[in-house]
């Protein structure tokens, strides 16, 4: 069954079908995606790893489970700082520095705005470890998830200014990596040796 590029239905190849430019598009992001080096990637399973440890494994004390939420940042900065040179990089250290602060300004819980967890249909507080919670008087709290995701939305949740600039330096990055109209495409290499090391 063809499909035709003229929208008539005919589908009898006047010109490559609709589906083929982006699937094109697509393709060449992977490659470009593929073709990135990034040094120290255990340490972005290492981090992930410990932090749902600290959110999901039962039986572990509240404090505990904060400081694995704190923990998993340092683990995590080790990725940043060896791929600092790619595009993006700066901006998402940025954004998980600024989440790091919130939390421990606030004893290893990221404070979130009664309006921003109403908005997102979340309850205020809930039994048992929140990551993210409601606090009688938060430091900090305009660091904390003061944004929201709408609870009519898929995905509904609320996030933090830190989230944001993760956010950002991610799209950043991956405009500049696999090249857009947007932005310039990035030629660097980040797993390369420097010349000094060649």
């Amino acid at each position: 069954m063809g499909i035709s590029a003229s929208g008539d239905g005919g589908g009898r190849g006047r010109g490559p079908p609709r589906l083929a430019v982006p699937v094109g598009l697509a393709a060449m992001f992977l490659v470009a995606l593929v073709e990135l080096h990034l040094r120290r990637v255990w340490a972005i399973y290492a981090a992930l790893g410990v932090a749902v440890l600290g959110v999901g494994l039962p039986g572990l004390p509240d404090g505990l489970r904060s400081l694995l939420l704190v923990a998993a940042y340092p683990v995590g900065a080790v990725f940043l700082l060896a791929n600092r040179r790619v595009p993006g990089m700066a901006l998402v250290a940025l954004g998980a520095a600024l989440n790091l602060l919130a939390i421990t300004a606030n004893g290893g819980v990221m404070p979130a705005s009664a309006g921003a967890l109403a908005a997102a249909g979340l309850p205020a507080t809930e039994p048992g470890f929140e990551s993210s919670a409601g606090l009688a008087d938060p430091r900090l709290a305009f660091l904390g998830d003061v944004f929201a995701i709408p609870a009519s939305w898929p995905l509904s949740n609320v996030f933090s200014v830190g989230d944001v600039c993760i956010g950002a330096g991610l799209a950043w990055g991956l405009h500049r990596v696999c090249g857009s109209r947007l932005v310039p495409r990035w030629t660097g290499n980040a797993g390369a040796a420097p010349p000094s090391q060649l």
